[in-house]
């Protein structure tokens, strides 16, 4: 006998209740349960894909590795973000805002496997036929072998997948997909779970990689269930602004390489097309003749990036000063402005304080530090920084500067862009070797720092 069910489920957090509520229990989001109807119904495992689900314990020793391991795109930064390819039976998510260019990428990821010969199928169950011809003429994409299939039902998308074994599949958007078996609306917590459940377990059963996009909320995070991002081998989101050309692939996530890779893109009439420089991208429009720039070595992953921080420092009209920053953490910029009120006697009580980092990028690490001190203090005294000169380091609380990881890469790609000179943490100078064509400055205090500097 089939049981209908009806239950109220928040649409942030997936949060299950008899009852509707104004307020989540679980996210504390207002507004957010929706009423669903599931039926519930028994079904045998091997029934949900036709495969037998028995499994049998046995010794890790006895597996046999997976031999085929993964294969590479061809594009050098997807595969560098991915951990070096695509891994049999892996699934992963691609996230970003709207128009950011998530179709536009994986629409270009399948034609590059299919120009090898790989029989690829692309699901669209937001656009027709027709509109997905149309996108494809714009980015010059043509093959055989890439099949597009404008479909929303879960039911047919597995049993196309199952009939046709291609080697790679798109699944775009996850949100747009329903199956039959739940009365509840596409995009809502229970499809969006069932059909990600479905396509999982397909894609082990098969080794068959599946490429899953998903929407946004307005927070930036992937709509519906957390849970989906447990279930799922890698999250990708695409950042950047719709106003700036470049595109930043960030894995969030990763069960088969690093999380702190990221690849460059720039937005072209041709579409997606990847930066083999970043460095030079992001420095390309720098004015050397402004103070507050300076250039800082960070490092993505294990690819240094030279980026340009900028500050502004002007005085306030209101008693209490702003502190903005675009790229870096806030919270972190107001512990260093008090570090030089401390230590450099720079008074910044009554100076608003603007930080950005050209391009859009986003630094985390700590090595920007002594790059964030310089520019503030740079345009603080209106004098310029050398423009052939690159600093990074980490500062603490009493004025020392740290060493920070990796600096011999850092000094190799300053050095490679023609800089001459390195501002760095003494105890990093001290273990860097081997470097020609740049001078290297090791400091272990921010004093030190601003009379190397000025």
């Amino acid at each position: 006998m089939t049981k209908a069910k009806t239950h109220f489920v928040c649409q942030s957090c997936g949060y299950q209740v008899p009852k509707w509520l104004g307020r989540c229990p679980g996210c504390q989001e207002w507004n957010t349960f929706v009423e669903e109807r599931v039926v519930e119904e028994k079904v045998p495992e091997r029934d949900l894909l036709g495969f037998e689900t028995e499994a049998v314990p046995t010794p890790i020793t006895e597996i046999v590795g997976e031999e085929r391991g993964r294969f590479q795109i061809g594009i050098g930064e997807f595969d560098r973000v991915l951990g070096g390819g695509i891994v049999f039976g892996s699934v992963i998510l691609v996230g970003g805002d709207p128009g950011i260019g998530k179709s536009t990428l994986l629409l270009q990821v399948m034609n590059r496997l299919a120009s090898k010969g790989k029989r690829v199928l692309y699901i669209s169950g937001e656009e027709s036929l027709q509109q997905t011809k149309m996108r494809a003429d714009r980015l010059g994409i043509s093959s055989e072998h890439l099949f597009v299939v404008s479909e929303a039902s879960l039911e047919k998308i597995l049993q196309d997948i199952q009939t046709n074994r291609p080697s790679t599949v798109v699944v775009d958007s996850i949100q747009t997909i329903y199956s039959s078996e739940l009365r509840s609306t596409p995009g809502s917590i229970s499809q969006v779970r069932e059909a990600s459940s479905r396509l999982l377990y397909l894609a082990k059963h098969l080794s068959i990689p599946i490429f899953l996009i998903g929407h946004v909320t307005k927070e930036g995070f992937i709509a519906g269930p957390k849970v989906l991002e447990h279930m799922v081998d890698t999250v990708l989101y695409i950042e950047g602004e719709t106003t700036h050309a470049f595109r930043i692939l960030r894995a969030v996530k990763n069960r088969f390489g690093s999380t702190n890779e990221i690849g460059v893109f720039e937005m072209k009439d041709s579409g997606l097309v990847e930066v083999v420089s970043p460095s030079e991208f992001f420095l390309s429009e720098r004015t050397e003749s402004t103070s507050g720039s300076v250039v800082m070595p960070s490092m993505e992953g294990s690819r240094p990036i030279l980026i340009e921080l900028q500050a502004l420092v002007v005085p306030t009209n209101f008693g209490l000063p702003r502190r903005t920053a675009e790229g870096v953490d806030v919270n972190r910029v107001s512990l260093l402005v008090a570090v030089m009120e401390k230590r450099l006697g720079i008074h910044l009580n009554n100076q608003d304080i603007f930080l950005n980092i050209a391009g859009g990028m986003k630094v985390e690490e700590p090595a920007a530090d002594l790059g964030v001190i310089s520019a503030i203090a740079s345009n603080f005294k209106d004098k310029v920084v050398d423009p052939e000169m690159a600093v990074f380091g980490e500062v603490g609380l009493g004025g020392e500067v740290r060493g920070v990881s990796q600096s011999e890469v850092r000094v190799k790609e300053a050095s490679r862009l023609g800089f001459k000179r390195c501002l760095m943490p003494k105890q990093n100078q001290e273990k860097v070797k081997g470097t020609k064509g740049i001078e290297l400055i090791g400091v272990r205090t921010i004093q030190e720092a601003m009379k190397a500097l000025f």
